[in-house]
Formats: structure tokens, sequence, C-alpha cells
């Protein structure tokens, strides 16, 4: 997933007044959409024409420092509420959301470029943690033990942590703002969210929601930018933890800078996620599934399966392979029947261009090439159609970054172990998946595959909300990952009271020896 820090020169992140020539994406401070008063605007282009969208503010510090304050506010009264107030607000959330599923989906297809089925999805998955965070009255209680010595009980409490803040990718507009500002709330904290600079309208569309469903202002703040607002989210003194998902240059900086400043961090990362194909799978499904997961999106997923090892005669499949990825149709998300949408911008665009060409310069073969693919109606979008990279070894460049987009690379393997030895040898640990009919090559490929989600038969295995996102090793930084127990043991910190209670026990002599409880 991907976040710049830096401002990429041809995203006409211009650093100058604007004429009133486009709408501008408005801040979300103490329940109330307001103007910013920046002079920085960022230019957020369509992806399927790049014609101007919206400005959305560079924010400035006072704004920030403003929501902070107005989180703050919010925290001393919203943190006391009862378990029961915080759930029947997230009921009645979920409840707007999913009637409002088409709209927010419309918004993301126009500001992000993903097909609108896949918009839609986007929107679903973000909506069933919103439905998790429901049952807050289980997920919240503590512990207990009575007697544990003579006469004393201990019992322990989940408690919020105060303000905390989200920073979130342009590639899930909906679904990770919903990843963490449901749990955050419910466990009784506040949220600052910075939504990415290219596709903030989502986020703008769920901070309606939250107003129309009676959500105290201030309870979460909004704000935009890129590279300051980052800074100020990660050295404010008045943010306790924060929730990132992204690219890893940004990702690890935000892990050190704001664990530097004494904050919970959980940093979701970069990601090169493999597919073993044994012979023995069937052959259709495998295929489709391939394809898939590859391509949907554009590519533009954490789990996108972007590399598939052939095993053994599994290597035959390649022009079957090709061709069901050949069939794909390249156009706008808008546009009924659209498989595969635009990228979100020139510049990745340039950069996805650029790593297919290093690919083929090393030595791999392309035997399907999606760089001069033409939609004749889009004719200025980010653009690119499906393209297979074969022959791909793990010291081509292709293989060593995060593509991004629409390309799977194909490596090759002798063996079951030989293919879990590529696997293991990448830094990334986000997601593996094996296709497979032989329950004992799974069970191998489960127990000895280091990645922290893995799919049988399974191309993307993102775990439903009742578990978590449990990317690993060089794919996430913290201690604690997002949604599930883990989410809401992040959003929490644990207070232990012990209690003695002697009956009918005179007071005794005072004792300096360490207690030992019998």
């Amino acid at each position: 997933m991907l976040l710049r820090l830096t401002a990429p020169p041809l995203l006409n992140t211009l650093k100058r007044s604007y004429s009133n020539v486009a709408p501008t994406t408005k801040l979300f401070i103490d329940g109330q959409f307001v103007d910013s008063k920046t002079s920085e605007w960022i230019d957020l282009n369509d992806p399927a024409t790049n014609e101007l969208v919206t400005r959305v503010p560079v924010t400035t510090t006072t704004e920030m420092e403003t929501a902070v304050e107005s989180s703050k506010r919010a925290f001393d009264s919203w943190s006391r509420t009862s378990v029961l107030t915080r759930q029947q607000l997230m009921l009645k959330l979920q409840a707007v959301i999913r009637r409002d599923i088409k709209k927010i989906a419309e918004n993301i297809t126009r500001e992000q470029g993903k097909t609108l089925a896949d918009a839609e999805g986007d929107v679903i998955r973000g909506l069933q943690v919103v439905e998790h965070s429901c049952a807050a009255g289980t997920l919240l209680q503590g512990e207990s033990l009575q007697s544990i010595s003579k006469d004393m009980d201990i019992v322990s409490y989940k408690l919020p942590l105060g303000v905390t803040a989200g920073i979130c990718p342009f590639n899930f507009p909906a679904m990770i703002p919903l990843w963490m500002f449901p749990l955050s709330l419910i466990a009784g904290n506040t949220m600052i969210i910075k939504p990415s600079e290219r596709d903030p309208g989502a986020t703008v569309l769920l901070m309606e929601l939250l107003n129309e469903v009676g959500c105290p202002p201030g309870v979460v703040n909004v704000i935009h930018g890129s590279r300051s607002a980052v800074n100020f989210i990660c050295d404010n003194k008045d943010i306790k933890a924060i929730s990132f998902v992204g690219a890893d240059q940004a990702g690890k900086y935000i892990y050190e800078r704001g664990a530097a400043n004494g904050k919970r961090v959980q940093s979701n990362m970069g990601a090169k996620n493999h597919g073993i194909v044994l012979p023995d799978a069937d052959k259709e499904t495998a295929i489709n599934q391939i394809v898939g997961a590859a391509f949907g999106a554009a590519g533009q997923r954490c789990m996108a399966l972007s590399v598939a090892i052939l095993v053994g005669e599994a290597q035959q499949w390649i022009p079957d392979i090709a061709e069901r990825a050949k069939r794909l149709k390249v156009n706008a998300g808008s546009e009924p029947g659209t498989d595969v949408g635009p990228v979100i911008s020139p510049q990745a665009k340039q950069k996805i261009l650029r790593l297919i060409e290093s690919g083929i310069r090393e030595g791999a073969k392309c035997p399907l090439d999606g760089r001069n693919v033409v939609v004749e109606k889009y004719p200025n979008g980010n653009f690119i159609g499906p393209t297979l990279l074969t022959d791909v070894l793990p010291a081509y460049e292709c293989y060593r970054e995060e593509i991004f987009g629409p390309v799977l690379c194909i490596m090759s393997a002798d063996t079951l172990e030989d293919a879990i030895k590529i696997v293991n040898s990448n830094p990334y640990g986000n997601g593996a998946a094996i296709f497979t009919s032989n329950g004992s090559h799974a069970r191998q490929f489960t127990h000895e595959v280091d990645a922290g989600q893995v799919g049988v038969n399974v191309p993307i295995p993102v775990p439903l909300p009742m578990f978590s996102f449990t990317g690993s090793r060089g794919s996430f930084h913290g201690d604690l990952h997002f949604y599930g127990k883990q989410g809401l043991n992040f959003y929490t910190q644990t207070k232990t009271i012990t209690s003695l209670w002697r009956r009918g026990q005179a007071a005794s002599a005072p004792s300096v020896a360490m207690p030992v409880h019998n």
C-alpha cells in the first residue's frame, strides 16, 4: 500500500494560491465541515481522465492543533459514556453505511479509479469491522479472579488511551478508515484521521454519516495533507497512538518517529505476496483465482497476488494464464463490465512501466504486455493492461520491488520445498497461498511458509474482522495488528486492581518483606 511523504512533482502539488476553479475538500473539525485557510493545495485528478476533481488542502498547523484540542475535549466526555451508548452509535452507523454503499463506491471510483464492484467491496469489508465493533459488550470485557489469596480479589479493565490517529492510503479509501476509527471509538477513544490526499472523499462521506447518527462533535476529526500532517501526528504530545497503512518508506518513518515520541504505532507496509501452484491443483480454478487476485484493483492491493511460483508440470500453464488475463477488460472503473481500471496517478504508471522494462532488460520474458493498452474513450487515463513477466529470478528488480500495478511475476520451482524457500527468502510477510488438491502438501506449506496470512486454495487470505490482519516480517511494524482482538487491544490499556478486605482480623505490625500472597 502506498503513501508518499514527498510531494511528487508531476502530481501538481502546488504551493500557491488558487482561484476558485474547482471544488475544495473540507476539513472536519468539531463536528463541522470547514474550509481550510491554507495557501497550499493538492490537485486531485480523476485517474481515468486526469481531469481535476477537487483541491485538497494542506492543513495548517493551527488547524491541526485545533483538531487535536477538539479531540481532547471530546475524550473527556466520550470516554465516560457507557459501552451500550457507544455500541448503539455503531449499530446506527453500520445501518447508514449499508444504505449508502453505492454512493460511497461512486465517490471511490471517481477519485481512486477502481471499478464500481470493487469499490463496493471496499466499503463492505470496512463495514464488517463496524459490525464486529457492535459486539463491544463482549470485546471490552476484562478479567477477574476472586479469592486469589485470602480475602484478596483481582480485576482488570480495558480502558481507552485518549486521542488516537489514523494515517490512511489511497488504495482502500473506505475500508482502511473503517479499520481504524470504529474500534478506536468503541473503546472510548477519540481519533484524528488523515485520509490519503489522493482520495479523501470516502472519509468525508463517512463523517457525514457520523454526524447523521449523532456522533458527538470532536470524537472524530479529519485533517488533510502529506508530509507536514504526518510529522504533526508523529510529534504531537496529545496523540497517544498511530495506525498506519501504506508503503515501506512511509511506514518505517512513521513507526520510528512515532515510537521515538512514546506513541503506540501499528504500521502495515509493503508486500510481495506469492502463490505456489502445484501440478495437482484444479487447473481452471487455480488460473481463475490467480488472474483475479493479480489484476483486480489494477494490482493496487497490499494483498495482491503479485508472484506465482509454478512447480513442476504447472510451468506448462503459462499460455493458459496469459490467455485468461488477456480477456480482462481495461476501462474506466465507472464503465460497465470493466475488470481493470486505471492506476492512481501518472507517476504510479511510470513506476510500473519502469519496473516492467527493468524485468525485461534483466532477462524476464513478457508473453502478455499491457504497456501500450489503448482505452479509446479515455485517452488521458493512467491505464496499464494486465502484464505477465515470466522466468523471473529473485535478483530482478521487478521481483525485489513492490510493483503495485497489474503485473504478475511468474517464477519456477522444481519442488514444493524449493518454492517455499523462495517465499521465505523474500523480506515481506504479508500473505502467501498454495493451490493444490493434496492435503499433505497443503499442511506442509501452512506449517513451513513464513507469512502472516496463509491461504489454501484462497488467493487473498485476508481474515474477517473477528480475527486480525496479521501481516508479518517486513510487511508490519508493531506488536498489535489491525482489527479483531489485537486491534481492540491496540486501542486500549489495561488497569488491574488488587483489593484486600480482611475478615475479622485486627491490624498487624508493618511488614517490609516482599508480599507473597497465600
